[in-house]
């Protein structure tokens, strides 16, 4: 990239004559092959959440800043307020065979005015994880955030210690970007947060290589990947622009 400086001399950034404020998300759902994701709704989720939380393994829960939860009440009262806030803005992910919601996920931390969204709060139950429908959910964010709201900015950020956090950032093509120390206090613990995330320059690569992940073709009659999603986005990136 051309390096722009000022009248002065001085190195600056490159220039975004037309840049305005992006939209909010909107409160409708994404709906795509394997999955929904749609705006949390205490009638439609709470108790298909809580029966698929509550009978998964409950170290589902250590790397987020809630739960577990004592009773149904204390987690319904806890979707209530997620249900209600405007950011973050918690959606229910949704078996698109069964209608079953199976997982939540938020939009956070949303910088309308600098085009920047954090994607966090992910809560995948054992039913939802390493499934086609969790990995098309995590794409159907994206794909709102960068397609349908021309956001420049796409934020994963996790626990340091979150192995499997870190691994699924990376292989849904967001770049790491470091270690803030000691930036939260969260259950009577610390957390240095690992950043990652994906630039809209980033984003077409990416959204080709899961087009071509998701597609059914790339599934035997077994329901085997043919080719890896990782492997999908390294080779579209390495294709010239």
């Amino acid at each position: 990239m051309t390096e722009h400086r000022n009248a002065l001399g001085q190195p600056i950034g490159f220039p975004l004559p037309d840049w305005t404020p992006c939209a909010r998300p909107p409160r409708t759902p994404m709906l795509g092959r394997y999955c929904h994701v749609e705006p949390l709704d205490m009638a439609r989720h709470a108790d298909q959440l809580d029966t698929v939380f509550r009978d998964g393994d409950p170290g589902n829960w250590t790397y987020l800043g809630v739960g577990p939860f004592a009773t149904a009440e204390a987690f319904r009262s806890y979707l209530s307020k997620a249900a209600a806030s405007e950011d973050p803005l918690a959606h229910g992910i949704v078996d698109a065979a069964t209608g079953i919601a199976v997982g939540m996920a938020s939009y956070l931390r949303i910088d309308a005015n600098n085009g920047c969204i954090e994607v966090g709060g992910i809560h995948l139950s054992d039913r939802l994880k390493r499934t086609r429908a969790s990995a098309e959910a995590m794409f159907l964010m994206m794909r709102r955030a960068f397609d349908e709201l021309g956001y420049r900015r796409y934020e994963w950020k996790c626990d340091s210690l979150n192995a499997p956090s870190r691994a699924a950032a990376e292989r849904y093509g967001f770049r790491f970007e470091g270690i803030f120390r000691q930036a939260v206090v969260y259950k009577g613990r610390n957390r240095d947060t690992a950043w990652f995330a994906v630039l809209d320059s980033e984003w077409p690569a990416i959204r080709s290589a899961f087009e071509a992940w998701l597609a059914p073709a790339n599934f035997d009659t077994a329901g085997t990947q043919r080719q890896r999603l990782s492997n999908l986005i390294a080779d579209a990136r390495s294709r010239p622009r």
